[in-house]
């Protein structure tokens, strides 16, 4: 099959694509698919609707069986421009979530031969109610090497051990951050307020690292807190749960779903800093590895099985 992937282009991203469509991509490939990307490089709705000739001309040239959008306004663009090649749309959140942009996904939905939605939160949210055209399939990740196979791994000449030693503060428990101190979206204040109720606890902030990086902190730090204003399906919690990492975040996206039954693992139903760090003590206590790992096999969120159950989804609109 010949899959056309559609998604906004972002310079800062390896390959010019965020990292959980990317490697869903080589997933695909991995199973057979032979796929190319169409990059949307406009900005607003006036600039991704500029991309519609250059969006028809690459698909009346390479002549895919199907086209893959990512994102809402990805996904209603393509709807639009694709004539006669079905389109299989994935809403990741922000596309949901955002009143704004919501009105344009929920074209897409209709125009489009099928939805995928990442969480039940979204698909509740879209008014996604027509089974026959919508599945609910969250992106999944690859499963990290296990710490034992990877700290010994070299970094600018440390070993990822040696490395984390040089980000922590000796004496000190970490917290690690789920995201950049600068992204308002990931509310870090609310963290930092949380934290400051805390004694001899460092929030360490995730951002600019490569992926065994992400990975050696997340074997490393007591534990992971989350506590965005909102979200769709984070992978960076699916990835602490491979690393066995203690997760605490607010009630945001598909967290408590995902951490449900996952030892070490806590929700806080409130934006509260005094009940947010009520919940980091109880993770920091339970001083080891989770479950998690387990979950995410047992919930088939690795890139391989997701890879399976969309090609499964190309399958049924091609015939």
């Amino acid at each position: 099959m010949k899959i056309l992937i559609v998604c906004s282009y972002k310079p800062n991203m390896q390959d010019g694509c965020v990292p959980f469509i990317r490697e869903q991509v080589d997933a695909l490939r991995t199973q057979g698919c032979e796929c190319e990307y169409y990059y949307i490089k406009g900005k607003g709705v006036l600039g991704y609707l500029r991309e519609n000739p250059g969006l028809r001309n690459k698909i009346l040239e390479w002549k895919p069986d199907i086209i893959h959008a990512h994102f809402g306004l990805s996904c209603l663009v393509v709807n639009l421009a694709s004539r006669c090649v079905p389109v299989v749309s994935t809403y990741h959140g922000s596309d949901i979530n955002l009143e704004k942009v919501r009105p344009f996904s929920k074209a897409a939905m209709w125009l489009s031969a099928w939805n995928i939605f990442v969480s039940k939160r979204n698909m509740a949210l879209a008014g996604a109610v027509d089974e026959k055209k919508c599945s609910l399939i969250p992106c999944g990740i690859n499963l990290p090497k296990p710490w034992s196979e990877l700290q010994n791994q070299q970094v600018e000449q440390l070993t990822l051990n040696q490395w984390v030693d040089t980000i922590f503060s000796m004496g000190k428990k970490h917290v690690l951050f789920a995201g950049a101190f600068d992204n308002a979206v990931k509310d870090p204040e609310l963290a930092k307020q949380a934290i400051a109720l805390l004694d001899n606890v460092q929030l360490v902030e995730l951002k600019g690292y490569t992926r065994d990086q992400v990975n050696a902190l997340m074997y490393s730090c007591d534990c992971l807190l989350m506590t965005s204003k909102t979200e769709g399906s984070p992978q960076v919690v699916k990835e602490a749960m491979a690393c066995g990492c203690p997760i605490v975040s607010v009630d945001v996206g598909d967290v408590a779903e995902r951490t449900e039954g996952v030892d070490g693992c806590y929700v806080v139903k409130s934006r509260e800093p005094r009940e947010i760090a009520e919940a980091v003590e109880k993770a920091i206590a339970f001083k080891g590895r989770t479950n998690g790992r387990d979950k995410i096999i047992e919930f088939g969120l690795t890139n391989e099985l997701v890879a399976k159950q969309i090609i499964k989804i190309y399958e049924s609109i091609i015939k």
